[in-house]
């Protein structure tokens, strides 16, 4: 995980309209921008944490046990809408 202070910018709702793939690289480069629509902050973007902090995921069931290489999604959406 890099460990470098995200820097957060601010740009305008139209300019990231007209540029949205320099900013798209820009993101993905760990910077983080506050979008402002007539001077007023309306959201922010900012590289997802696909490594770290964002959420733990856990194993819930691990298919393979029941099956070798897994069970296909459909038959596990069967099994669910029979639960109902």
């Amino acid at each position: 995980m890099n460990t470098k202070a995200i820097q957060t910018n601010i740009v305008g709702l139209k300019e990231l309209r007209l540029n949205i793939d320099k900013y798209i690289k820009l993101i993905q480069k760990g910077r983080s921008f506050v979008v402002v629509r007539k001077s007023t902050p309306v959201f922010k973007l900012e590289p997802v944490d696909i490594w770290g902090d964002e959420g733990t995921w856990e194993p819930v069931v691990d298919f393979t046990s029941i099956k070798k290489g897994g069970v296909p999604a459909v038959e596990v959406l069967a099994a669910l809408q029979k639960m109902k």
